[in-house]
């Protein structure tokens, strides 16, 4: 259904990247979503009634609560198409996160609700009454749920919307709390268990749990993840296409909501080339990432000395220690400062986060490493961070 409606009402429906696009189809999605919540709602609680199951009435309210959710979506996919502004020269597009966490609470709020309600029932049952219209409702929700799912799912992932992740974690969660509740009822028709309320625990456990990992997920673009290391490929694949660029280092990510990426990065060139011809290169890296990723690119040019033979074989030396100490950091800026009693080497080593040496006693392995084989060399080491 959502495929057929985005023939009509999405230009340019096939390019993910397309902020129009991706407005459209969050908006799209969220009115779809409104709709089939609001049937599944008054389906259920009819159902409830009929069979005085507090379950499946509990489901019907979680229902109603993913059509609030699914208008959160959409107005946080209108709010997050808005264009730059003086207040915001990035754009709007971390309102879509904050939709996405928006949608987790509501899920947290009525799993709560759905436990306090279900203990309510194992302290007082109630006979519940079976029906073959109770039977295919529960039947119709969890297919109408499982389809919500699947589409959810497919166009947050091309959509890299974690409104949308969200939005298909709760219709999975609804399906599966949906399935529960209905066993609880055939349990409860065929034999003398009488199982609702506990079942109505369990689906509301496993929707809070549904609730944290959404949260979780959307959380991490506000408070700032590491990039995709896809993405930093990709960036990486295409500075280190041009010649005149021989290493890049220093690259940091900053996501500023979907479509909406600014990166920066040191680019190492020739110390001895041209220099205008150096900055037309890259310009042109610069827009060849704003028109192939579509992110914002800075790129600072490193000068790197590349005709000195006592440096080169010097950097490669240190290239070889740090090697033997762990194949997991590397080294930028090298440049040396020689005198009459003592060589400077002086450089950068890039290390990742987890790496468990503390940065102090990595840098005096490093020095005591170089020292060993002479100690003219004295090495003065700045300790980066590497995002991946």
């Amino acid at each position: 259904m959502v495929s057929l409606l985005a023939r009509f009402f999405i230009k340019n429906q096939n390019d993910a990247k397309d902020p129009a696009a991706r407005q459209a189809y969050g908006i799209l999605c969220g009115a779809v979503g409104i709709f089939l919540n609001l049937c599944l709602f008054a389906g259920k609680f009819l159902a409830g009634t009929l069979s005085n199951s507090i379950a499946i009435t509990a489901d019907a309210f979680n229902n109603l609560s993913d059509a609030g959710s699914s208008i959160i979506t959409l107005i946080g996919f209108k709010m997050a198409g808005q264009k730059p502004d003086p207040s915001h020269p990035f754009g709007h597009g971390r309102i879509e996160y904050i939709s996405g966490l928006l949608v987790s609470v509501i899920i947290l709020l009525m799993g709560a609700e759905l436990l306090k309600s279900s203990v309510s029932k194992i302290l007082r049952p109630e006979e519940m009454v079976f029906s073959p219209v109770v039977l295919g409702i529960l039947l119709c929700s969890i297919l109408v749920k499982c389809y919500m799912f699947l589409y959810n799912r497919k166009l947050g992932k091309r959509l890299d919307s974690a409104a949308m992740l969200a939005t298909a974690t709760d219709s999975l969660s609804d399906m599966l709390a949906t399935s529960v509740v209905l066993a609880a009822t055939l349990i409860g028709h065929f034999t003398s268990l009488t199982i609702d309320g506990w079942c109505g625990v369990l689906v509301g456990l496993f929707i809070c749990y549904a609730g944290f990992g959404a949260a979780k997920d959307t959380i991490s673009p506000l408070l700032g993840q590491a990039p995709d290391k896809e993405f930093v490929r990709q960036i990486n694949d295409i500075v280190m296409s041009y010649s005149d660029v021989l290493g890049i280092h220093d690259l940091i990510v900053h996501n500023y909501g979907p479509g909406r990426v600014l990166i920066s990065l040191h680019a190492e060139v020739p110390a001895d080339g041209e220099l205008l011809a150096l900055h037309d290169t890259i310009d042109t890296i610069e827009h060849e990432l704003r028109n192939t990723l579509h992110c914002h690119a800075v790129i600072h040019m490193d000068p790197v000395c590349t005709g000195d033979e006592q440096t080169m074989q010097l950097k490669a030396l240190v290239t070889g220690y740090l090697k033997e100490i762990s194949s997991a950091v590397s080294m930028h800026d090298f440049r040396i400062v020689a005198g009459p009693t003592h060589t400077n080497l002086i450089f950068d080593v890039a290390v990742p986060y987890d790496f468990p040496l503390p940065d102090n006693e990595l840098s005096e392995k490093i020095k005591a490493r170089i020292r060993q084989d002479n100690p003219s060399y004295f090495a003065v080491i700045d300790i980066d961070k590497q995002m991946v």
